[in-house]
């Protein structure tokens, strides 16, 4: 008897833990989400996409819009595409880039749901921000392992009239076949 309380334990401990390591994205209030899809909707024709990609729909639109692209292990199996496996954006690229024009767009919540729950914030308040988001450039993407990334990026930006650039190495974690945005360096801030 003692040694399936301790295995109910383990379970117990193994289940919080998970849940603790998975939890889910703040829920956006309905307002927000209206908000939201009212910037996606007014967006959906743009040409080229914020990130600087195809127009809106066909590129990070569809992931903002609740599409889920075939992860990296299906990209490799036609079969698993055509049976229609989904899971997130394919890479941490494509995940960065589609984050990148959510700031643009001041998609709050789709942030929030694409980055990793040890170090995502309870809120953005994109709402009040004046920043202008004026273009991507990518300087290097690399693939650290099986499970991590890193993209290197410039975006610049004016607030007030004035313009900058936000110079950042992102790291990005892949857990459960969904890439998350896990905190970023700033080399220019060094």
């Amino acid at each position: 008897m003692a040694w399936q309380a301790v295995i109910r334990q383990g379970m117990a401990i193994k289940t919080r833990n998970m849940a603790k390591q998975h939890a889910p994205s703040p829920q956006p209030s309905p307002a927000l989400r209206a908000r939201e899809r009212t910037n996606r909707d007014a967006n959906s024709t743009l040409k080229p996409c914020p990130c600087d990609g195809e127009d809106y729909a066909s590129c990070c639109g569809r992931y903002h819009g609740g599409e889920i692209a075939p992860d990296a292990k299906s990209l490799m199996n036609p079969l698993a595409t055509r049976l229609g496996r989904q899971q997130t954006p394919a890479n941490a690229l494509v995940m960065m880039r589609s984050r990148y024009s959510a700031y643009v767009l001041k998609l709050e919540s789709y942030l929030l749901a694409t980055w990793h729950p040890d170090t995502r914030p309870a809120t953005l308040d994109l709402a009040g921000d004046a920043t202008k988001w004026l273009g991507l450039k990518i300087i290097k993407y690399v693939l650290t392992s099986q499970e991590t990334a890193t993209v290197e990026f410039i975006a610049r930006y004016k607030i007030a009239g004035r313009a900058d650039k936000l110079h950042e190495i992102s790291r990005f974690v892949l857990e459960d076949g969904r890439w998350f945005y896990l905190d970023g360096e700033f080399p220019d801030c060094e």
